[in-house]
């Protein structure tokens, strides 16, 4: 390399004194807490000095400034050494990092958002080079920044097909701005890792997958220097080989060491004997400064410049409706970004992509690295993101979806063709299970609108709620039965149909509640009336209104799923009636037919082929 600049001998003894001292303070602090992975600690020591003190440009001071390059611990069980390198410089106190772990600790066994200087959580394996691509994505294509993103992963998490996935996706988008150092300490946690110290199958692999790849000796700092300095024109692996525990010597590359701390004497001894490698030098490794060139951003009432232009009665899907309103917001909203899995012309994400071809990203069949490219995009507060696929296939994604929460994430994501109503297709296209995902995740909002106002209402409510937010769509065409000028909030239902003679609250959302509509329509005709409420979002749910109105009709209610009952949105219910995939119509008013006079707390006796269809709860009256 012409332009490659050695460092002197000075920097270089300063560089591996650092990564001594990231040794000595991983094992102490592991010890005095007794949890924590050291010898996975000490095979990067070299890197992370390398990275953190003559690599990487940020203010270490402001470890969330823009203009910063930034760091991904994908091997998460190495955080004791990212929490080092933080003491190093300075922002956090020894005494910190000897409690971490503790419960009143920011310092958890794997990085957290917690940290100011953690983006994304991970300790999950595989996820964090996908991450890094939406971080990477954002810095070349949207920020048109000089920042670059690193990303730390360990050979056992190379066994993940999500990290694969995220290679291929960086070499398509040609993501010269990323590096990935993959540490090759040869042993897993139960065994030694596939391909062991065979660096140069790493190699081909990384490769065949279109990144130029450099093997170095991973505890060369000399070698570190060079490698990193490099400049690249694709995405970069740097391939270290090391040594697993190097630097305690009855741990260096032998199994039985992985996640277990040395006991007080034994931390005692190797940090006397690290320390004694430190060898004196005067210099002091400082972070350069990044280049101030990423635009400022603000994320705040991302808003539609106009209410829904629908007309009460006409017919349009969800889904179609989901990528109108995605295109509206991103008109006059430029930092609103969208991404699909190819189904662009199912979910009509399709329509945003014609209308902002520049914020959108084409993930193609990879639901899993879609969440996480999400995830990395919508880091910081970069962008207002928007990740579209089928409903059923955000199973395969359920981890990075956990990990996303974790990460206090805002992404949104929109489910399509969700429930029975894509019947022709057969269950493996039928999202039943997705309500109950995204039930269980903390952070998590869920959105299922009956048309196509609500489903605009939707959008623009999700890109501006925080945490993660989930839009159920469906492919059939439904009525508009709300006026552009309806109001809609997280958490507040809406009741549709009600009168003073309603016998039953029927409880719907999304297709269901026109079922429900269409139901109540005719019993009407044989007075029989019910009480009609559309749901709007399933978490959180309006009990509020629906126990008020479940009084009126005297404890009598029934929910309408499109959903398995287990997950569903009324999961408390005491009876669940099944129906028929293909019931004929008039399949519910003949359910609330037979309902209709009963006694508290009789049974129903409608029974039918196994599936998702209604549950009806008839509490005794108080």
């Amino acid at each position: 390399m012409e332009d490659y600049h050695k460092p002197d001998q000075q920097t270089i003894q300063a560089l591996r004194n650092i990564a001594n001292r990231l040794r000595i303070n991983s094992i102490k602090a592991t010890t005095a807490v007794g949890n924590g992975h050291p010898t996975s600690c000490c095979s990067v020591a070299e890197i992370m000095s390398v990275l953190f003190f003559h690599t990487m440009k940020y203010r270490p001071d402001d470890p969330k400034n823009p203009n910063n390059d930034r760091f991904i611990l994908s091997k998460g069980h190495a955080a004791p050494v990212l929490y080092s390198v933080w003491v190093e410089i300075g922002f956090l106190k020894e005494s910190e990092l000897m409690s971490m772990c503790q419960i009143n600790s920011t310092l958890e066994g794997h990085p957290t958002p917690k940290q100011q200087f953690v983006d994304v959580a991970t300790g999950s394996l595989g996820q964090g080079l996908g991450m890094a691509c939406g971080m990477a994505y954002t810095a070349k294509y949207f920020d048109k920044s000089s920042y670059h993103v690193y990303c730390l992963l360990g050979d056992g998490e190379m066994s993940e097909g999500a990290v694969w996935e995220a290679m291929a996706f960086a070499s398509y988008y040609q993501l010269d701005n990323l590096l990935a150092i993959l540490d090759i300490n040869r042993l897993g946690q139960s065994d030694p890792a596939p391909l062991q110290h065979h660096v140069e199958k790493y190699q081909r692999r990384c490769e065949a997958f279109g990144w130029h790849a450099i093997i170095v000796d991973g505890h060369s700092v000399e070698e570190l220097c060079k490698a990193m300095s490099q400049p690249r024109h694709q995405p970069t692996a740097i391939i270290a080989k090391t040594i697993k525990g190097k630097g305690i010597p009855v741990a260096e590359d032998k199994m039985g060491w992985h996640g277990k701390v040395l006991s007080k004497d034994m931390a005692e001894s190797v940090t006397r004997d690290l320390q004694s490698r430190i060898l004196n030098s005067n210099k002091r490794m400082y972070p350069a400064s990044p280049i101030e060139d990423t635009p400022p951003m603000s994320l705040r009432n991302v808003r539609m410049p106009s209410a829904p232009n629908y007309k009460t009665g006409e017919k349009i899907a969800t889904c179609k409706a989901y990528g109108m309103a995605m295109a509206k917001l991103g008109r006059y909203n430029e930092r609103v970004v969208a991404m699909d899995v190819d189904t662009k012309n199912f979910t009509h994400s399709e329509i945003f992509k014609n209308e902002h071809p520049n914020r959108f990203i084409e993930c193609y069949s990879a639901e899993q690295n879609m969440v996480s490219v999400a995830t990395g995009c919508a880091a910081r507060e970069r962008n207002v993101v928007f990740a579209s696929g089928l409903a059923t296939f955000f199973t395969r994604a359920y981890d990075q979806l956990r990990m996303a929460a974790i990460s206090d994430s805002n992404i949104n994501l929109c489910g399509s063709h969700c429930g029975l109503s894509v019947g022709e297709d057969g269950p493996a296209h039928m999202g039943l299970e997705d309500m109950a995902i995204f039930r269980a995740i903390p952070t998590a909002t869920i959105f299922y609108p009956s048309d196509a106002v609500s489903t605009e209402k939707a959008v623009q409510l999700a890109a501006n709620t925080k945490g993660v937010c989930y839009i159920r769509t469906t492919r059939p065409e439904t009525a508009i039965i709300y006026d552009s000028n309806e109001d809609f909030h997280v958490g507040q239902a809406k009741v549709v149909c009600q009168s003073k003679e309603d016998q039953v609250t029927v409880i719907g959302a999304g297709m269901t509640l026109h079922e429900a509509l269409a139901a109540a329509e005719q019993l009407k005709k044989e007075r029989i009336y019910i009480r009609v409420i559309d749901s709007f979002t399933i978490k959180p749910l309006d009990a509020k209104t629906i126990i008020d109105h479940v009084r009126a009709t005297k404890g009598r209610v029934v929910t309408v799923e499109d959903h398995y009952y287990e997950g569903g949105f009324l999961p408390c219910l005491i009876l669940f009636i099944r129906v028929k995939k293909r019931q004929r119509s008039g399949w519910l008013s003949g359910l609330l037919k037979q309902m209709y006079g009963r006694g508290a707390c009789h049974v129903l006796d409608y029974t039918g082929g196994p599936g998702p269809g209604i549950s009806a709860f008839v509490p005794e009256e108080e």
